[in-house]
């Protein structure tokens, strides 16, 4: 019996136009009324997983929001926290001044905004096409955008994580570099090809789901998880079931209990509806 299912959110249970589809949808909505209790864990701020948690109806159905790669976890029907764990300031203000060093673009956010240096210096090559990623990562999560130049000097709410953006060849030859002068303090990853990712040390969306699950009483033996990227790989390897997309990383792949077809085909879905009691 599957008492939990986790799925990350883009590249997993969202397709490429950012859609639940009816199908995925369906399974889910279906699985919530036997009692299965669903959860989304993805490394997006939970002002950018909201919607997506009421369309599935977490909120009625005592759902939870695992958010910032597992630095906070939300009930979605109290809205209450039930786990968090932000960066120490003086970490944030280190990172932050390592990377002027560096060209990428560094985002922080708070309940309502998402702080850059330079609104007009978002512009990144990705997959051969030019978009904006600071309006892309503001309109995905919600944000108004506050323009701070110095963006060391208005840190005075706890940051979760540092997004940085950058241009995947680039960001892969220095990725090393920007997390060095830091090991042991905090965690770093890749998020995706143009994102690497600062979080407080030892945080992962596995971690924060140890801790509620426990309270909960949810045996990780009887739940399922679903991811494509790196920052999947603690929830794939904490479940009882692991499953990889068919669109994963090759080293999510390498270690899931199965491999399912990607979130453009309801790879989910696929999955899931073994356990719906027809």
């Amino acid at each position: 019996m599957i008492q939990a299912i986790l799925l990350d959110l883009d590249g997993t249970l969202l397709n490429d136009e950012k859609i639940i589809t009816e199908q995925t949808k369906r399974t889910l909505l279906a699985l919530q009324e036997q009692g299965v209790k669903v959860v989304l864990a993805s490394g997006r701020p939970k002002r950018g997983m909201i919607r997506y948690a009421q369309e599935l109806k977490l909120n009625e159905f005592g759902g939870l929001i695992v958010s910032s790669n597992g630095a906070c976890v939300t009930d979605a029907s109290t809205g209450d926290t039930l786990f968090e764990q932000a960066m120490q300031i003086e970490d944030v203000r280190s990172i932050l001044k390592h990377l002027d060093h560096y060209e990428v673009i560094p985002m922080i956010n708070d309940d309502t905004y998402m702080y850059v240096r330079d609104v007009f210096e978002g512009k990144l090559e990705v997959n051969g096409k030019l978009i904006n990623i600071i309006e892309y990562e503001s309109r995905g999560g919600q944000f108004q955008l506050r323009e701070e130049p110095n963006l060391i000097e208005i840190i005075d709410f706890p940051v979760h994580k540092i997004l940085v953006a950058g241009e995947p060849s680039y960001l892969r030859e220095n990725a090393p570099a920007l997390a060095a002068p830091f090991t042991g303090r905090v965690t770093s990853m890749f998020t995706a090809a143009m994102y690497y990712e600062f979080t407080d040390f030892g945080i992962d969306k596995a971690k924060a789901l140890r801790h509620v699950f426990e309270e909960l009483c949810i045996d990780r033996d009887h739940v399922i998880a679903f991811g494509d990227g790196h920052n999947d790989r603690s929830i794939i390897e904490y479940a009882g079931i692991g499953i990889a997309m068919g669109n994963a990383v090759d080293a999510l792949i390498n270690i899931a209990s199965e491999v399912t077809t990607s979130n453009n085909d309801d790879g989910i879905s696929k999955i899931l509806e073994r356990y719906i009691t027809h």
